[in-house]
This record gives structure tokens, sequence and C-alpha cells, in this order.
């Protein structure tokens, strides 16, 4: 049986205090209401850093630099309907400032409190690799 993969690119913003930004998903997307870490769907043809850079910019107005993103960790999981693949990457310096563009509910975390917030399945066994490195 054939699945289909999708490739999604998720960035873990750290701020000077160590705090992690996550986004909540708004009404009328699949699994609204869910926590997750700002990124977004990997385009045809587009390297994962290069859909993190845009996609960072277009929800959250910022700009990256492509060695400003660290790759952390992966996760792998099955929802019913796909296979999501989502590698992480770490960032702690960009310009502008963070606001919510697309009517997100925007929050900076202590690494040690994300499991207060529900996340989408494939967004929860990132949370230890976090709690490790900050």
């Amino acid at each position: 049986m054939s699945v289909n993969l999708v490739l999604v690119a998720a960035c873990a913003l750290v701020d000077p205090d160590g705090r992690v930004l996550i986004a909540q998903r708004p009404e009328g997307k699949t699994m609204a209401g869910l926590w997750e870490f700002p990124g977004g769907k990997v385009e045809s043809g587009e390297r994962p850093e290069e859909s993190l850079i845009r996609e960072l910019k277009e929800e959250l107005g910022i700009v990256v630099k492509e060695d400003c993103l660290a790759p952390l960790t992966f996760a792998s999981h099955r929802y019913p309907a796909f296979h999501l693949l989502m590698p992480l990457y770490v960032c702690r310096r960009w310009d502008g400032i963070v606001a919510a563009r697309e009517g997100q509910k925007l929050k900076w975390a202590r690494p040690n409190d994300l499991r207060n917030y529900p996340m989408p399945p494939a967004d929860e066994p990132l949370i230890p690799h976090l709690i490790n490195l900050l």
C-alpha cells in the first residue's frame, strides 16, 4: 500500500531567555486550537531551509538567514491520510519583530512547559529534544 509522504519543515525559535515560540492553529485549519512550532509544507523544488525562511517571513514577519538554522531532530508520524516527515531546526537569531501575520496566537514558552500546550501528535516527540538542548 503506497502512502502519501508529506514533508513539513518546523523551527524552534529560541529567545535570549531560552523560551521557544509556539503558534496556535487558527479556526478553520485542520487541528485548529493545537499548538505547534512555526513552519510549513516544503514546496516542490524547495529545500527545507528555503521553505522555513519563506514560511517564517509569511507567518511571523521575520527574516532568517540559512546559516542561523541548525537542524536538531525530526518527527516521523503516520496520520490516517498521510505520513508526515518533519525536520526541526533551531534558530536563535533573526531580523525583525515576531508578530502573528496569519491570525494565529503566539506564545513564548519555557521548554519544560511545552507539554502544557496540546500539540499535534507529530510535534509532541520533539519536546524532549528541546528540553535537553535548552
